[in-house]
């Protein structure tokens, strides 16, 4: 194991706020910047959501997977924490998304509500915008490559869309949606809406309704970005859908943490979802999914574990350990790096991050364990 402390080093450019716009202390040395030949793209990246001043965590990623600390950015502006929430602040998943071919990184402000766009310079990063999030408690980002949406899980909770225009959002006019919650301001972490994410086609936008509805909300994309005028719900199989990824078929791969299941959905046309199977890891609060090579890694933020999974033919899930890896106290977010090799995997009841490499069959193999993380981070990504 590895003992890696993340101290607080200052950006390297000074910036304002005002007018939702970063202003930066030297534009033209971040333009040129820009238009040079950037850096290696392998860092590993966590949001630390403290309420005295939300911050990004940067860390250099080795070719044996090993990470090592590079410096810490503000995001100018504060985090905060879900109702009755422990371990995962959020309690979301995507709360720190990677766009543009990892070329910028946006990281949300749920104290705030707004979120912060970085430019991503190798493990460096500079802030370039922030700007308010269209609701309450800025939870989970997604793209599709065009545009941005961000999920607000306070209050009645909305979605609301931006485009993307070089390295800044843009609210697209009239495409912010409420949810219709009965919810607070910090929202109960176990019923606010937990991800949003664009369906692989781009078709479609879902989030997970968490016990606000037991269902997961689905809204048609259209070609100019403009979301259908209300959602299609489909209850869940197992109650508390959480988070979710997709499979090479476009299927939805999604955590119900009730039972600690991971289920499969065929998403159809008019953006209803028909379930394929479920299966239980036996464990405790499956919350968290990531995928690489045919393979689903669920984080049991109960259990501290790590479980694994495949698919057969018609997408039906399998177990395939319950117990692929064991992290430590309140296992939550995870990521896995582009070309498939490793898993990081975030503690926030614990402050660590711990590594493991992907071998055949889905196996997991440790790596380090990078302590000092701040306890109740929440928000990985990795380039």
């Amino acid at each position: 194991m590895k003992l890696q402390t993340p101290l607080r080093v200052a950006s390297a450019s000074a910036v304002t706020l005002g007018l939702g716009l970063f202003a930066l202390a030297s534009s033209a040395g971040a333009s040129s910047a820009r238009e040079q030949h950037q850096p290696p793209r392998h860092a590993l990246f966590i949001e630390t959501d403290a309420t005295s001043g939300n911050s990004v965590l940067s860390y250099q990623r080795s070719s044996d997977g090993s990470i090592s600390f590079a410096g810490s950015y503000l995001t100018g502006g504060v985090g905060a924490t879900a109702a009755n929430a422990t371990a995962d602040p959020l309690a979301s998943q995507d709360g720190l998304t990677l766009v543009n071919n990892g070329n910028d990184l946006i990281a949300v402000n749920a104290g705030s509500d707004t979120v912060t766009v970085f430019e991503v310079h190798g493990t460096q990063l500079t802030p370039v915008q922030q700007i308010a999030s269209g609701g309450l408690f800025p939870d989970s980002v997604a793209t599709n490559g065009r545009d941005v949406a961000v999920l607000n899980a306070g209050g009645a909770g909305s979605v609301a869309e931006f485009a993307w225009l070089g390295n800044h959002l843009a609210p697209l006019p009239g495409q912010t949606r409420s949810l219709g919650l009965s919810n607070t301001t910090p929202p109960d972490f176990h019923h606010g809406v937990g991800q949003v994410g664009y369906t692989p086609d781009g078709q479609h936008l879902v989030i997970t309704g968490k016990l606000s509805d037991n269902s997961y909300l689905v809204y048609s994309v259209a070609a100019n970005g403009s979301l259908s005028t209300s959602p299609i719900l489909t209850p869940a199989l197992n109650a508390l859908p959480f988070s979710f990824t997709f499979d090479s078929a476009g299927n939805l791969v999604a955590t119900e943490a009730s039972n600690s299941s991971l289920s499969t959905y065929r998403v159809n046309a008019n953006g209803s979802l028909t379930n394929l199977g479920s299966v239980s890891d036996g464990a405790s609060a499956l919350c968290w999914i990531s995928g690489a090579n045919g393979y689903f890694f669920g984080s049991n933020a109960g259990s501290g574990s790590v479980s694994s999974f495949t698919e057969n033919s018609a997408g039906v899930p399998q177990l395939v350990s319950a117990t692929a890896a064991t992290a430590h106290a309140g296992t939550i977010d995870s990521t896995v790096s582009p070309d498939g090799k490793f898993l990081y995997v975030e503690s926030g009841g614990a402050g660590t991050v711990d590594t493991f490499a992907i071998g055949a069959g889905g196996s997991l193999t440790p790596i380090e364990t990078i302590f000092n993380i701040p306890v109740a981070s929440e928000g990985i990504a990795v380039s």
